[in-house]
């Protein structure tokens, strides 16, 4: 069941001879609870697609569709909500807020939704996370690796239909790594989400069901893993 499409996607910076095609005329669609790694060199215009994906971006021209809608038909609000409810976003510098606590970290983005927390929901995903007895935690009384599973449990809170991660594992040693794609694939696996990663690294590449190469926003590859 296809969950997302991309249609002829250009994105365009500059004018006249500053213009910069990041994107150009990129389209694809993905399965429901597929696990694709998009690779590519710097400045390839990777980040890009993927913040376009995220409703973060809007693109030049093109269309993006999410379970059959049109994402940058809606209206400010609309795309507001959709990036809240249907997409998780995972950067590389984790973005945490410093003064809050992983608890409050991890629930932020549902009480902003103005939402009411799932108890249990929280206490599941902080033992997935294996932060037990850490919730009252500030960010800078975590490790590096710490604090991007606290990145990627914010992401995974809102049981999102789509998760985005821009080069997740960038910043960490290669046991970290892979810590945290067992932890991103057992999302993947167990809630059947739509897992879309941007990397530079070939080994995590190779754990995606689906590959995706992008070169000068074109894409010069697609090809499927396993199924």
């Amino acid at each position: 069941m296809e969950l997302l499409r991309v249609e002829n996607l250009t994105k365009i910076y500059g004018k006249n001879e500053n213009e910069v095609r990041a994107l150009d005329g990129v389209s694809f669609s993905v399965e429901k609870g597929q696990f694709l790694a998009i690779i590519g060199p710097s400045g390839s215009g990777k980040s890009t697609l993927l913040h376009i994906i995220g409703g973060v971006d809007i693109p030049t021209s093109g269309k993006v569709y999410m379970d059959g809608k049109d994402v940058f038909a809606q209206n400010e609000e609309e795309l507001a909500i959709f990036r809240r409810r249907q997409v998780g976003l995972i950067y590389q510098f984790y973005n945490l807020i410093p003064v809050l606590n992983i608890e409050e970290n991890l629930t932020l983005p549902i009480l902003m939704d103005g939402r009411e927390v799932d108890k249990k929901r929280l206490h599941d995903m902080i033992h997935m996370l294996s932060l037990d007895g850490r919730e009252k935690h500030l960010p800078n009384q975590l490790s590096g690796g710490q604090q991007q599973r606290v990145s990627i449990g914010r992401a995974l809170m809102n049981t999102p239909a789509v998760v985005l991660a821009d080069e997740p594992t960038g910043n960490l040693d290669s046991k970290n790594s892979q810590e945290i794609m067992s932890l991103l694939r057992e999302s993947n696996e167990k809630f059947n989400q739509t897992l879309i990663i941007i990397t530079h690294d070939e080994n995590i590449a190779l754990q995606a069901d689906r590959i995706i190469a992008i070169e000068d926003g074109k894409i010069t590859r697609d090809e499927v893993m396993r199924s």
